[in-house]
């Protein structure tokens, strides 16, 4: 996989929450923990699109 650099900004206090997560070990540096929000945000939001399209096939069915 071949990864791009992306520049972003981001609130303090978010950064510090997230170099906690690095400092206790929760995960290995701060892109990591970055990639895995973003991982998570987009699993989240195709189970929501794969739950609309149930829903609007549903009719179908009837």
């Amino acid at each position: 996989m071949t990864m791009e650099r992306v520049t972003l900004r981001i609130p303090k206090q978010q950064i510090e929450e997230v170099e906690q997560m690095v400092e206790t070990g929760e995960f290995p540096n701060r892109s990591e923990a970055i990639r895995s929000a973003v991982r998570e945000m987009l699993n989240e939001q195709d189970g929501e699109y794969n739950s609309r399209r149930r829903t609007e096939r549903s009719w179908a069915k009837v």
